[in-house]
């Protein structure tokens, strides 16, 4: 009877699907009442149209924004795993562990080299599990410090193995963040103390190495080499005559670069590992990590099967999606690097419909998902190497029942050697159907497979399946927000657009969900509008807003105070504070405001003007920047053409807030101008932490007076030019 008990099991969250419910239906009631005021004020008011004319499409792009928006709060789910019911071992799938890495100078070797440590560790079979570890500049650094890294594993494996540790990150276990394991192991006794103390001994001597390794090597990133694919053995004196372990397969990749040939980033490389490992394991499951997502809890894989192994679900089932986490997250968060409100409130709204959108790294792929199921039947030769390419052993490991050619180093041949570089080689996907480049890979292949019928899950576990490190800069977050925004409107300009493209492939509300993020570059043209022309007004005495004895008055009340109280609501029943919520708000205005340049980018390579770029976020700790971030200290240190247009909009907020104060107590002008006044406080409450920067702060992360300087004049030649327009 055991075996018959579900794998798996998805909960309806009914008291948030309530709330959630009628906020959106009396939320749209208000937006229909705004619109039909807005349209009717238009024809009868005396003030000039032009302000009128933009708050009003302001408005409706953001009412429009909201509403594609809706679909994620319809249908809340939570999902359990029952891993103790899996099969055994031996009939469990194999699985490969994709690991990414782009520039060692940005992207610490020793953390990266814990990710795959971690990686290895996974609570798996060792011969049903494989390590592929793409380096894409093609660091001798990073090769020789993955070579360390097999060594040290001959010895954390069985360490791991033998006492049953649940998080596998040497760094973070002997580092003093998984003390509490020792306690599931005390009855080892003395036995489990020496154990620990010798290999954390091994483990200094891994540090050394490597740091010794970064001391006596160029750190550089080679953007001209040819293909490496090299299966790590390491030094068979010492390390495989002392430690007598199963380990899994370890594979190192340096994809073929040439200066002259796109490489297509991050889609390119993933790529280059689904063809390399597609000819050496196969195995019908791939786990994607970023380089400094290490593998928190050494059970993910089973959570995973118990997905994939449903038979409800595994004929459909695309991926298996985890939530991002972060270990170096202050408790305020200042930056919203925790993305709070994606992992916690959207994601799990998107699995109640037909799941969540793909997101980068901590996820379970199924290989056939990504291949295509037409090729079981489709074995027309041509064909297929239009679309895989010319190798005929990647072609051969499409069919069902193609076996793996080595489960250890021993069998890596020549042969399989040089196919496996060919596979690897730049000009491979010339003329096939791999794809073409893109910044947000993650996006478009979720897309796709979702518009192919394909499903997915999102499990988010009580111990966090993976972990790594959030954005602490406010530099790295707009910066990474930028090239985020500029993907997301790629999608929106290309011939993929979700609201069309995906209305005639998925459900309405999960093309909807797509077209949020898709559409999110764009907003802000209404944001700054709505943060400047009220302002402006205000500033000339233009009314905008109904006044406070209008029964209208209550519809724009309701609506900002439904907006604000929804949002309260999330953050407080995911486990965040009022701090929390003032932080998301500011982080979302701040983060509208500039990805104005990511949307012109994305424009201006969809009309050929320029090529895409991709820019590593770095991981490099400055313990400097993480004190400041710590104590919620908000750092400025951000590029001018960033930094400057924020400035330029909260010293218009501010000049219309005090103006707008003092014609209320000179003039008596509560009742018309309350709505403009409060905008403009609001702007200016919200960013105080920017105020400070720019008039009360001293030290060196301070806003710069120069840019101050520059916003203040920007600010008055917006006003003094604006004046003449109006």
């Amino acid at each position: 009877m055991e075996e018959t008990l579900p794998l798996n099991h998805c909960q309806v969250l009914k008291k948030p699907l309530i709330i959630n419910r009628t906020q959106i239906t009396l939320h749209l009631i208000a937006l229909t009442l705004l619109i039909y005021y807005r349209s009717s004020s238009l024809l009868q008011s005396q003030n000039p149209t032009l302000p009128l004319t933009l708050v009003f499409i302001s408005e409706l792009l953001l009412s429009l924004y909201w509403l594609l928006g809706a679909p994620f709060y319809w249908r809340p789910v939570s999902r359990t795993v029952f891993p103790e019911r899996l099969p055994e071992d031996k009939d469990l799938p194999a699985v490969e562990v994709f690991i990414c890495t782009a520039d060692p100078n940005k992207e610490p070797t020793v953390e990266v080299m814990n990710t795959v440590i971690s990686a290895m560790a996974l609570d798996y079979p060792a011969d049903k599990l494989c390590v592929y570890f793409s380096d894409d500049g093609g660091s001798c650094v990073t090769l020789n410090a993955i070579k360390e890294a097999w060594r040290f594993s001959k010895c954390w494996l069985p360490f791991c193995r033998r006492f049953g540790l649940k998080s596998r990150c040497p760094e973070a276990y002997f580092g003093g963040a998984e003390e509490y394991e020792d306690d599931e192991v005390v009855k080892s006794g003395h036995e489990f103390i020496d154990e620990k103390r010798r290999v954390e001994q091994e483990y200094e001597e891994f540090l050394e190495c490597v740091m010794r390794i970064r001391g006596n090597e160029t750190i550089s990133v080679n953007g001209d080499h040819s293909a490496v694919v090299e299966v790590i053995v390491g030094n068979s004196i010492d390390a495989a005559d002392t430690y007598q372990v199963e380990m899994p397969l370890l594979v190192y990749v340096a994809r073929e670069k040439r200066p002259s040939l796109p490489h297509n980033f991050k889609a390119g490389a993933l790529n280059a590992l689904l063809r390399v490992s597609g000819i050496i394991s196969n195995s019908p499951y791939v786990l994607v990590l970023d380089c400094d997502m290490y593998c928190n809890d050494a059970s993910s894989a089973r959570q995973a099967m118990c997905f994939n192994l449903d038979p409800k679900l595994s004929s459909s089932l695309a991926f298996v999606q985890f939530p991002q986490k972060f270990y170096n997250v202050s408790k305020n968060d200042i930056y919203d690097s925790r993305m709070r409100s994606t992992f916690s409130t959207l994601w799990p709204g998107m699995d109640g419909l037909n799941g969540p959108i793909l997101s980068g790294t901590c996820f379970y792929m199924k290989r056939e998902a990504l291949y295509g199921t037409s090729i079981k039947q489709d074995f027309d030769l041509a064909k297929l190497k239009n679309s895989f390419g010319v190798s005929n052993e990647l072609i051969n490991s499409l069919r069902p029942n193609y076996k793996a050619n080595i489960t250890n180093s021993q069998d890596f041949s020549p042969a399989l050697l040089q196919e496996s570089q060919l596979l690897a080689s730049c000009a491979y996907e010339n003329h096939t159907k791999w794809g073409k480049q893109a910044i947000v890979e993650d996006y478009f292949t979720g897309f796709n497979l979702h518009c192919e019928g394909w499903t997915s899950v999102y499990f988010n576990p009580p111990k966090a399946a993976f972990l790594g490190t959030g954005t602490t800069s406010l530099n790295d977050l707009l910066v990474q927000g930028t090239r985020w925004v500029a993907g997301c409107a790629e999608v929106c300009l290309s011939s993929f657009n979700p609201v069309i493209y995906g209305l005639l492939r998925m459900s309405v509300f999960q093309s909807m969900c797509y077209g949020l993020a898709a559409y999110y570059p764009f907003i802000c043209i209404p944001m700054w509008c709505l943060a400047t022309i009220p302002q402006l007004c205000l500033l000339n005495g233009i009314v905008l807003y109904p006044e406070v004895s209008s029964s209208f008055f209550m519809v724009f009340s309701f609506i900002f105070l439904s907006s604000q109280f929804k949002h309260v609501e999330e953050v407080l029943s995911t486990g965040g504070s009022m701090k929390t919520w003032e932080n998301e708000q500011r982080m979302w205005m701040m983060r509208t405001v500039s990805q104005f340049y990511g949307s012109v980018d994305a424009i201006m390579e969809t009309i050929g003007m320029r090529d895409s770029s991709f820019l590593p976020t770095n991981k490099v700790v400055d313990d400097k920047q993480v004190k400041r971030y710590q104590a919620d200290i908000y750092d400025f240190q951000v590029p001018t053409m960033i930094l400057a247009p924020l400035c330029t909009l909260l010293i218009i907020n501010t000049a219309s807030f005090t103006v707008g104060v003092t014609k209320i107590v000179l003039e008596g002008s509560l009742n018309e101008m309350f709505v403009q006044v409060f905008m403009s406080f609001f702007v200016v409450a919200t960013n105080y932490p920017m105020v400070e920067g720019m008039v009360l702060r001293k030290d060196n992360a301070r806003i710069p007076a120069s840019v101050t300087l520059l916003s203040a004049v920007s600010a008055l030649t917006f006003i003094y030019l604006g004046s003449f327009l109006l």
